[in-house]
């Protein structure tokens, strides 16, 4: 994945809640990832080490 990318996640929260989402790539750095969530246009900040799953919007395979 690369900074200006989107991509779809597969992501464990916290509290274990696995979720996938749209997001847009902002920054990656010291293992995690400044992105904009495509669904609610909001800022977040996700773990690379609790990706489960991603793959480049436009893809029908899993990378990762």
């Amino acid at each position: 994945m690369t900074v200006g990318q989107t991509i779809e996640i597969v992501y464990m929260d916290r509290s274990g809640k696995i979720t996938q989402r749209k997001i847009e790539v902002k920054g990656i750095k010291d293992g995690s990832i400044r992105a904009t969530c495509l669904v609610t246009g909001a800022p977040r900040v996700f773990l690379v080490a609790n990706i489960l799953a991603w793959q480049p919007v436009g893809t029908s395979h899993a990378v990762g």
